[in-house]
Order: C-alpha cells, then structure tokens, then sequence
C-alpha cells in the first residue's frame, strides 16, 4: 500500500471502542468532532473531541477549575508527528501528544479503505482502566478554494460519502 493513498484530510466519522467481552461504548459520543491529516512529505496530525463539550467558565485557556481540565482532557485527545505505511499497518511516529506517555511512541493502526472512508483499529490498548480495541472511521475531506464573492467568508468544504458518484 502507498501511503499517498492516506495524503489528505479526513474527518471523523465515529469512533467505537470494543471491550474483551464485545461489548460497545462510544467514549467521545455518538457524534464525535474531528480531522486526521496526512501531508505528502511525510507527516501527519489527528485532533478529535466529543461534540457539544462543555465551556470553561472562564476563557483563560491555561486556567479553569480542576474539574473543568479533567472534563476537557476526557474529551479530547490530540498527538502529531510522523507516519509511515508498513504492512497492514500505518504507524503513527507521535512527537508531539496531550497524552505525554505516547511522546516518542509509534501507534500502529490496522487500516481499511472502502470507498471515500478509512478505517483505522488498534490493537488492544489500555483504555479507562480496561483493555479495549478502538475502531476510528474517517471520510476524505474535498476542500473547495473560496470564490471571489466570498472573500474573506469561511472556505467551502465538505465530505465526500462513499455512496457519492
């Protein structure tokens, strides 16, 4: 497989974690929000979060209560770095990570495309106490430059499902 298959933007579009017993929880919500971007050159970045996540009181970035940053940390999780196709794997070389034990890591991911979708599983990992696997689908994101009359507006995007022609 050539990793300019994952070159790209992709947005989630779930994320299951799946316990030794078989059973199913949605640890980021049944609508969960974010991107995996793989860059030509070699490097790549996932952000994702549950959706409707609660405010900080207050908007200091570095402040909130001892509650509040326990609640943002359960809600997101971010890493960057590297990334090369091996396999039946694309392994993720993490330099940078909001969870500091994965710095310096490489996250394999078992890989699926199927259409517009890429479907990415780990092996069984630690997760909240209990050994699970997660399965994370993705849909390409096709970015859309913005026209002149829309100077200064958002940029057009969308995603590309894989029933689309």
């Amino acid at each position: 497989m050539s990793r300019e298959q994952f070159v790209g933007t992709w947005k989630l579009v779930s994320c299951i974690w799946t316990d030794t017993a078989g059973r199913l929880s949605y640890p980021y919500g049944h609508d969960p929000q974010g991107y995996l971007i793989y860059t030509s050159d070699g490097f790549m970045a996932v952000n994702f979060m549950s959706a409707n996540r609660r405010r900080f009181v207050s908007d200091d970035p570095l402040g909130g209560s001892i509650e509040e940053r326990r609640a943002g940390k359960k809600t997101y999780q971010s890493y960057c770095g590297t990334f090369e196709v091996g396999g039946d794997c694309v392994i993720h070389h993490v330099e940078v990570s909001l969870f500091p034990n994965w710095v310096g890591s490489k996250q394999e991911r078992f890989y699926r495309f199927s259409g517009n979708q890429l479907t990415l599983s780990t092996r069984p990992l630690l997760l909240r106490g209990a050994e699970h696997r997660a399965e994370l689908v993705w849909e390409r994101v096709v970015h859309h430059a913005p026209n002149k009359s829309n100077a200064g507006g958002t940029h057009g995007q969308e995603t590309v499902s894989s029933d689309h022609p």
